[in-house]
């Protein structure tokens, strides 16, 4: 490990701990050739790359950060911590890294996000929503408002297989 202030690579461990519930190791070390202290951070990384099937058919990477981006424009200037929006992005890729092993459709992604977002902040889930499933009306708005204030909060599954459910219906316009 390369000490951030001096470069050199001989340090020493001074002290070990696990953080974010095991996934991640806090280490603290010292650097023998400048005596100051830093600190690292360990997490194991998947070994296969996930890729995203997008709504075009293409395939990109899967990124942690798109997700973050979207939810940081989601949040906008609501009230909600940065790290609230970190453990959004991280808990989506942890958990679509353990469902899916090679590719993952777009829309499971966004149904993830929103569904986390919906139990933190609902005018950042409509925001997202909004985008996610490219409600162009005020007419779907308003029905994503009614269904919103129906629902019941705090699972991700429901909110799943809702959006399913929608995504197969029939939008009529009077």
């Amino acid at each position: 490990m390369l000490c951030p202030y001096c470069s050199h690579n001989k340090d020493k461990v001074i002290d070990s701990r696990t953080t974010e519930g095991g996934a991640v190791i806090r280490r603290r070390r010292h650097c023998i050739s400048c005596s100051r202290r830093y600190t690292t951070y360990e997490r194991v990384e998947p070994t296969g790359r996930l890729m995203v099937i997008k709504k075009d058919g293409s395939r990109v990477g899967f990124s942690t950060d798109n997700i973050m981006r979207g939810v940081a424009n989601a949040c906008g200037k609501r009230p909600i911590s940065e790290d609230a929006k970190q453990r959004i992005a991280q808990e989506v890729e942890e958990e679509l890294h353990t469902e899916y092993e090679r590719e993952v459709p777009s829309m499971i992604v966004g149904e993830r996000v929103m569904g986390r977002l919906r139990d933190i902040d609902k005018v950042a889930y409509i925001r997202f929503a909004t985008e996610h499933l490219q409600l162009s009306t005020l007419e779907d708005i308003q029905r994503e408002l009614d269904d919103l204030a129906i629902r019941p909060t705090n699972s991700v599954d429901q909110q799943s297989l809702f959006i399913q459910s929608k995504a197969k219906k029939p939008t009529t316009t009077d």
